[in-house]
């Protein structure tokens, strides 16, 4: 399944008693909400070692898939044109794949002016 074919599947499960307004605003809330989901099973398996079923992590990942194509969709863009302008600009800032800048001394660490 390609990105356009999901983005077309999703929509199909759209409330149907939401307006364009309320829909942005419910799939943009609730991309924000799942992601949150997604970075609490995260924190779990990193910080407190625990085994994350991967079908969960499967799921949340595919609820935040769907919260973009609805949020995209409202928008009136494709999620494959998302997709490729994420990729263009990541060639542009990273011609050569990422390389790690080198390591920052600490007094720059802190924003805060010197006084």
């Amino acid at each position: 399944m390609d990105l356009d074919q999901f983005q077309q599947a999703a929509v199909r499960t759209i409330n149907p008693a939401l307006d364009d307004k309320d829909r942005i605003v419910d799939a943009s809330v609730g991309l924000v909400e799942e992601a949150a989901e997604l970075l609490g099973l995260v924190r779990k398996r990193v910080f407190q070692q625990r085994d994350i079923d991967q079908a969960r992590l499967t799921e949340e990942l595919g609820d935040v898939l769907w919260c973009l194509a609805i949020t995209a969709h409202t928008l009136g863009i494709p999620l494959s044109s998302v997709a490729q302008a994420n990729q263009e600009k990541l060639r542009r800032r990273h011609p050569e794949g990422f390389k790690p800048p080198g390591p920052r001394p600490v007094e720059q660490w802190s924003r805060a002016p010197k006084e």
